[in-house]
């Protein structure tokens, strides 16, 4: 009885090893298809094909063995590229969805003029945008996405906004397209400018072209 119960564990094995070398051939001679189809969107046609040329030009693999990391790097190089979603489609297609940074502002670096997108990258100048404010300065690009947001949080249009003038001293001038200057100290808040607006809105003071806020607890009024 014992031999019989060898005999079949016996048995047993030797099938699962056949069965199992069987296997592992197949899958040395299977190969998967390599990524042949890759949708990007969000950019416009003439980005989207420089982008996507430039994915291609990595080492694609199959869906299954693909290095995300080189096309995540390609992606996040981009200047125009706010965020984006990666889709697979199986068995060998990518789908890349998107987001563009939105330019806000223009300014001079080494000599020529780029723009300053929400990502915090700077971008070729595009004449298209030539109504957007210029920076005179320079201010670390953070310190002008911090100082956009204080101003959009207030109750001036930034889209009234001319010419913003950046200093060493860390403080902004604003010029407005009425060619009236808000001149603020590095201390400013969001109450600063609540104010600012209020002398803006007055008709009181229509003829006023400096409104000067340095000095903290003070107004100066020019006109």
């Amino acid at each position: 009885m014992h031999q019989r119960k060898d005999k079949k564990i016996l048995t047993y094995l030797f099938l699962l090893l056949l069965v199992g070398s069987i296997n592992n051939v197949s899958l040395i001679n299977f190969k998967f298809k390599k990524i042949n189809d890759i949708n990007i969107v969000g950019l416009g046609n003439d980005d989207n094909s420089i982008l996507l040329q430039e994915i291609k030009n990595t080492n694609l693999e199959n869906i299954f063995l693909i290095d995300k990391n080189e096309i995540i790097d390609q992606i996040n190089s981009n200047s125009l590229v706010e965020e984006y979603f990666i889709f697979k489609r199986y068995p060998s297609s990518l789908d890349i969805d998107i987001k563009k940074t939105k330019f806000l502002a223009r300014i001079n670096n080494s000599g020529k003029t780029f723009l300053i997108g929400s990502n915090g990258k700077l971008s070729k100048n595009n004449f298209s945008y030539n109504r957007l404010p210029f920076i005179f300065g320079n201010p670390d690009i953070i310190d002008f996405l911090d100082f956009k947001k204080i101003i959009d949080e207030s109750e001036i249009l930034y889209d009234e906004i001319k010419n913003l003038y950046y200093f060493s001293s860390k403080r902004w001038d604003i010029e407005l397209r009425n060619n009236i200057v808000i001149k603020l100290s590095k201390n400013y808040t969001k109450d600063t400018l609540k104010l600012v607006s209020e002398f803006l809105h007055n008709n009181e003071f229509k003829d006023i072209k400096i409104i000067d806020v340095r000095i903290k607890n003070q107004i100066i009024l020019n006109d």
